[in-house]
């Protein structure tokens, strides 16, 4: 099993639009996240807009690349897109900083 732990900047003039969104997840994408294997997914946001996620999953590189193959996730991503700073061009899911795990207590 992996732990992630990832970065994402919303802007700050977004936030309040952020949380209302994220308090209504369309059940069709929380069901597509469960079924690609995220699990004890827990999104933590700062008031200067520093979004700090975690999820556990047995490969993430395989959950990521099966929501991108769903339909959901491609519609979710693109309305989300707006509320971030500096991703470039990329989706949500394509553009977080990783964290790496130096500690773990088990």
């Amino acid at each position: 099993m992996e732990r992630i732990c990832f970065l994402l900047q919303v802007k700050p003039d977004r936030l309040d639009e952020y949380k209302e969104r994220h308090r209504n997840v369309w059940p069709e994408m929380l069901d597509a996240l469960r079924k690609t294997g995220w699990r004890n997914y827990s999104l933590f946001l700062r008031e200067d807009g520093l979004l700090v996620g975690y999820l556990e999953t047995d490969d993430l590189q395989q959950s990521l690349s099966e929501m991108a193959a769903q339909d959901v996730n491609t519609r979710w991503q693109r309305e989300m897109a707006e509320y971030f700073a500096d991703l470039n061009g990329r989706r949500p899911d394509e553009g977080f900083l990783q964290l790496e795990q130096v500690f773990h207590l088990d």
